[in-house]
């Protein structure tokens, strides 16, 4: 029996805040705090929660920055008069592919915390090989990355084993590059933990395993034979050898849910939590992003933010190089489809301003109202009647991920009748035709890549009347939105014309602590579930959406919907065009032995507030 005032505890460990709220075990918010590294903690000198070393394109942390905000959110919650023997249990979330280097002397240091003396007083150095940990927007890893691409014989293949190709932030290059650059410290090292594991831990009191959701961010594991990929650890450690690197990882922890153990003494002795505390397996921020909510199979959340990200669970595993797999953090069978880009609401920002700029005003009533009525005042695809060519281009102030291609900005004509594809800017209002190019550019490639990771449902139940939901076509079931971009009534319609959304287009409001919500859910299921009760079983009959969830468009548009498929080929097409001019330009670089290459981008991208 659960007591009446039993609460959970989640944390979200990010770049620039440790963020913390408790729950009551029928998910209601009770308490919530965060600790802001810059603000907070300004001693360790960070901007935007990391250090920058530009030369080497290295962004890193302290981690006795983190043990300290530890101690001071737990302190912000007491002082809201949170009584933490109420705590049952607790998870919590990591930026994804940050890693923590243990030394030999960690067990024991973490075994015998002094109730008296604070976890950094404990900790650091003492317990660390190394005193920083790698950021997810470090750029330092391309040689290790070209290596593990082709370790396997090809992107594709290690997209197929992991999950994904090797990308700069991913664990595995930067343990590679870890262990040549700081040889010593990584023959010292005892034990890596990822950034969420190395936050359990602390709770635990001893090293805690990683966990299954988080692993898929480390280009390692291979998801499919649910071992360590040993090319890739041969890799990965070199000399040293495959047993000591799989050692320095230990296991991975395969249920999400149960228990990892009681908590630790420290915190009973020092903050006053119950003895019977349990530690919940941690996960990566990502992976509890799509639990702040009880999102089924076919689900998407679009967030829309300095960056845009698209998450969907799915039980398809159909890796590609341009987008990543990882495994459900709960459920088994279910994975979770990642799609992350660069230019997000940045670009569009650019967009805005033009069309500001042009138009000799401000923005209308409201910072938008140009960029929307631009919108308002063109048809979709820029398309005046039936035969008229497509109008689309791609928009990308920042050097793009997908695809992988440099800064730049494309305009095309293409016509789905004949297939013709042009680029020109002639025929375009510019600006004002951007407005609506760009809105559809950033939604044709989240169409294009997650198109074969949906499929048509069999329940027969109507959808409003207008069609079965048997005879809709494949695309997500609820498509939720989530970031700044959410509030805008034009890309949230845009979202619903394009993408679809079986059940519709909602706008998702959990706070600014989706990450941490989703791991007080998944400590509530963790610690109440009954045998063979899924995460979306539990959190679906205690989930209130009433609040948290606004309906903001009827999703599928039948007409419509195909009309933008007609166009995807030409967006596909368009894509490989630029892609491939920027190889033949690079090629031409190369040969003449004149750079003109964009340096790699360390802009600092928050993921605060983004899922």
């Amino acid at each position: 029996m659960v007591p009446s005032d039993a609460l959970y505890l989640g944390f979200d460990l990010s770049t620039q805040q440790l963020k913390a709220i408790a729950i009551t075990s029928n998910l209601k918010p009770a308490y919530d705090a965060q600790v802001e590294f810059d603000r907070d903690l300004p001693s360790h000198g960070v901007e935007k929660g990391v250090h920058v070393n530009k030369e080497k394109h290295e962004v890193f942390a302290p981690v006795a920055m983190w043990l300290e905000a530890v101690d001071l959110v737990l302190q912000k919650l007491k002082d809201q008069g949170m009584d933490f023997g109420r705590v049952r249990g607790l998870s919590g979330a990591g930026q994804q592919h940050g890693s923590v280097y243990w030394s030999d002397k960690a067990e024991s240091l973490l075994q015998g915390l002094d109730k008296s003396k604070s976890l950094v007083e404990q900790l650091a150095p003492a317990a660390f090989s190394y005193p920083d940990s790698p950021n997810w927007q470090d750029a330092s890893t391309q040689a290790e990355c070209d290596l593990f691409d082709g370790a396997l014989g090809s992107p594709e293949e290690l997209a197929n084993v992991t999950g994904s190709k090797a990308h700069h932030r991913f664990t595995g290059p930067q343990i590679l590059r870890f262990r040549t650059q700081h040889t010593d410290a990584y023959r010292a090292t005892a034990r890596i933990s990822l950034v969420s594991s190395f936050l359990a831990s602390l709770f635990l009191g001893r090293v805690a395993p990683i966990d299954i959701g988080d692993v898929g961010g480390m280009n390692l594991w291979d998801i499919k034979a649910g071992s360590w990929c040993e090319p890739l650890l041969k890799l990965t450690a070199g000399d040293d050898g495959v047993d000591d690197v799989r050692e320095k990882l230990g296991d991975v922890r395969e249920d999400g849910g149960g228990s990892l153990g009681q908590i630790s003494k420290w915190f009973v002795e020092r903050h006053g939590f119950s003895p019977d505390c349990a530690v919940a397996p941690f996960t990566g921020d990502n992976p509890s992003s799509i639990l702040s909510l009880p999102l089924k199979a076919q689900d998407a959340i679009v967030s829309l933010g300095t960056s845009t990200t698209f998450l969907m669970s799915t039980p398809h595993y159909r890796p590609d190089p341009s987008y990543h797999f990882m495994n459900h953090p709960t459920t088994p069978g279910l994975y979770m489809f990642m799609l992350c880009y660069k230019n997000g609401g940045l670009a569009r920002e650019n967009v805005r301003d033009a069309i500001d700029e042009a138009s000799g005003n401000d923005g209308l009533q409201e910072q938008w109202g140009n960029f929307n009525q631009a919108i308002l005042d063109t048809p979709p695809l820029l398309r005046a009647k039936p035969g008229d060519p497509v109008k689309m281009g791609l928009y990308f102030p920042l050097p793009e991920i997908v695809p992988n291609v440099r800064a730049g900005v494309w305009r095309f004509k293409y016509t789905p009748e004949s297939g013709e594809l042009t680029e020109t800017k002639d025929g375009w209002d510019l600006p004002t035709w951007d407005a609506r190019a760009i809105v559809e550019s950033q939604l044709f490639s989240l169409r294009l890549r997650s198109q074969k990771l949906v499929g048509s449902s069999e329940d027969d139940e109507s959808k409003d009347g207008r069609d079965t939901v048997a005879s809709i076509p494949p695309q997500p079931r609820n498509i939720y939105l989530t970031g700044g971009g959410a509030q805008n009534a034009m890309i949230a319609n845009s979202v619903g014309d394009m993408l679809g959304g079986v059940e519709g287009v909602h706008q998702l409001d959990v706070g600014g602590s989706g990450c941490a919500l989703g791991a007080a859910h998944k400590a509530v299921w963790a610690l109440e579930r009954t045998e063979g009760q899924t995460f979306e079983d539990l959190i679906g009959l205690r989930w209130n959406a009433e609040g948290a969830v606004t309906k903001v468009h009827e999703g599928y548009q039948k007409g419509l919907w195909e009309e933008f498929g007609k166009a995807l080929p030409g967006f596909e097409a368009m894509e490989k065009q630029v892609i491939q001019e920027d190889r033949n330009l690079q090629m031409l670089e190369d040969k003449h032995g004149q750079k003109n290459v964009q340096p790699l981008e360390l802009e600092r991208l928050s993921r605060e507030g983004e899922a």
